[in-house]
């Protein structure tokens, strides 16, 4: 089951790749609107209409500031993009504000105003964090295009794109398509890290599902997919649970890595390093998702090379680890490489407008769905290993166990388990006044036939009486091979004329087993020597009084049978109170 499981991991993963190779992750035909090039801005008062735009003095130069608490005003020219036409879309990537009004001016003076406030998006929320606000059709041509923000947070974080209306609906459908399989993926990896941790009781998978559940959550709050759900989320309190979450995550990738290494497998230094950071990003996220105000984008920057660093310590531990033999730092550094490799590309290359507008924070997203497969793939690996070794060790342990126990020519209990198995029978018949006897049974002239035949000619003849004598086992009667030829049978409820009757009919049984196919006419038979005593003794008590009746059984000349019978002394031995009379001389 394990193995199948992570094939289906595998799958998924390439699946998941598959998606960044075949799709363009830019749109050509996009035009991006950033702050100063080529959008105007202007700040004024919340108390300002939205109809007196026309009243701002804009500027194309400089950095718009002391707008956190007013309103920011961006304008952009669209004389110079004739090719779009009527048919244009905005879409922006910006949700941390109190409220955003677009407007569409064109040639002929008319201007059409949209707007979606916090908890009021509307129709206008896309997957992957954007805000979709359609041109309408007119017959004269669109010129600027007017975006005003009330309690903006940060301007640094603005992602605004002009796109014809065909492709900005195509876009948003494939954003969310690769959004949908991501989320997925992350949900198949906690469901199952959770399960891994209770069957295995692992700490690190815990830890494990806890960071799948949070970039689960991340991603869900991130890509806006939650407001089908909790419309009411929309805006800056959704930004602000996902700026926390995503500080959350990074924590608990580091415990879950951290955890995973046993302590002694890379320097304390280095372990201590790691976890002081990755909580430091955690407990940061706190205070930078409280934040409205302030040098946001700065503090982004810091945290995101603080991320990196922590990042990096990680990888050295692990690969530290991996040096000393740790397979699960092997797993771990593995999955670490791909959301590593995301985390440095998008610090490093500008992606705000790319991977059909979901930016910097889909590759993360996606790469996160990665890293949760590959290590419950690699977990589900490793443990069904573990399993497979330690179903072979107790199989074996189980055979060297019943070879402990059993004769291996015959398949009887030896003498050590007759002895084993008939202990808690005595103390059973004792406690309960029922009568036991013990039969030895030992093969009459067997050193000729072994002279006369070959051994294992002999060897056939005991496994012959053997299966004869194993017809009688069960709940009341234990077979066992003692040794060489000798057997015993440990008979529970049995007593008199019985018993008598009983070790009668085995000495029968055993002279006319049919050996013709390795000793021809030769007919082998046994003497049985028969004890009983009662109430119930020793096991070592019960053997020597057998032992002694079966030497009167050789004495008075084989194949036959002898009966002792005793009391049970104080000291739990049997001492012989009367010698039976034979029951045949037959041959």
């Amino acid at each position: 089951m394990w193995v199948g499981a992570s094939r289906t991991y595998w799958r998924g993963c390439w699946a998941l790749l598959a998606v960044l190779i075949l799709f363009a992750p830019f749109s050509a035909r996009a035009t991006s609107l950033h702050v100063n090039d080529p959008l105007c801005h202007a700040v004024s008062s919340r108390t300002l209409t939205d109809q007196d735009f026309s009243t701002l003095a804009f500027q194309c130069s400089g950095t718009p500031r002391g707008y956190q608490e007013e309103s920011l005003w961006l304008r952009a020219d669209l004389t110079d993009l004739p090719e779009h036409g009527n048919t244009v879309a905005l879409m922006v990537r910006q949700t941390r504000t109190d409220r955003l009004a677009v407007a569409f001016v064109y040639a002929d003076g008319a201007v059409h105003w949209d707007h979606v406030a916090q908890g009021a998006f509307g129709n206008h929320w896309r997957a992957g964090g954007q805000i979709m606000f359609e041109a309408p059709e007119r017959s004269a041509p669109l010129t600027h295009v007017m975006l005003r923000f009330d309690g903006l947070a940060g301007h640094e974080f603005l992602n605004a794109r002009l796109l014809p209306r065909e492709e900005a609906a195509m876009q948003s459908a494939t954003l969310a398509a690769a959004v949908g399989a991501a989320l997925t993926l992350l949900l198949v990896g906690c469901i199952y890290c959770v399960s891994l941790a209770v069957a295995v009781r692992r700490d690190y998978l815990a830890w494990q599902a806890g960071w799948s559940a949070t970039m689960l959550l991340w991603g869900a709050i991130w890509s806006q997919v939650h407001l089908a759900l909790f419309p009411g989320l929309a805006g800056s309190v959704s930004a602000q649970l996902a700026t926390f979450l995503a500080c959350l995550a990074v924590a608990l990738a580091t415990l879950s890595a951290v955890k995973a290494v046993a302590v002694d497998a890379a320097p304390a230094p280095l372990r201590l390093t790691a976890l002081l950071l990755g909580i430091g990003v955690g407990l940061a996220g706190v205070p930078l998702a409280m934040m409205r105000t302030g040098e946001l984008g700065l503090l982004s920057q810091i945290l995101g090379f603080v991320i990196l660093a922590d990042l990096a310590i990680v990888i050295l531990y692990l690969a530290w680890a991996w040096r000393r033999g740790s397979v699960e730092a092997r797993d771990f550094l593995a999955a670490w490489g791909l959301p590593m490799a995301a985390l440095a590309f998008v610090h490093l290359v500008d992606v705000g407008h790319g991977f059909w507008g979901g930016g910097s924070q889909l590759p993360v997203l996606l790469a996160a769905a990665w890293q949760a497969l590959w290590l419950a793939a690699s977990a589900t690996r490793r443990f069904a290993r573990l399993r497979i070794e330690r179903d072979h060790a107790r199989a074996a342990e189980a055979q060297a166990q019943r070879l402990a126990r059993h004769d291996p020519l015959t398949g009887l209990l030896n003498r050590r388990g007759f002895t084993d198995n008939v202990a808690p029978l005595l103390d059973a018949a004792s406690a309960q006044a029922i009568p036991v006897a013990l039969l030895l049974v030992d093969v009459d002239r067997f050193k000729s036939i072994n002279d006369a035949f070959g051994h294992e000619a002999g060897d056939e003849v005991l496994c012959g009486i053997a299966a004869c004598l194993a017809r009688w086992e069960g709940e009341a009667c234990t077979v066992a091979r003692l040794g060489g030829e000798e057997f015993g049978l440990l008979v529970i409820g049995l007593d008199g004329m019985m018993l008598d009757g009983f070790a009668e009919s085995v000495r029968r049984a055993i002279a006319e087993c049919d050996h013709g196919a390795v000793l021809g006419e030769h007919c082998v038979t046994a003497s049985i020597g028969v004890a009983e005593i009662y109430p119930a003794s020793d096991f070592q008590g019960l053997y020597r009084l057998a032992d002694a009746a079966l030497y009167d059984a050789k004495r008075a000349g084989r194949n036959r049978v002898r009966v002792r019978r005793g009391a049970a002394c104080a000291d739990g031995t049997g001492a012989a109170a009367s010698l039976a009379a034979p029951m045949g001389a037959l041959g």
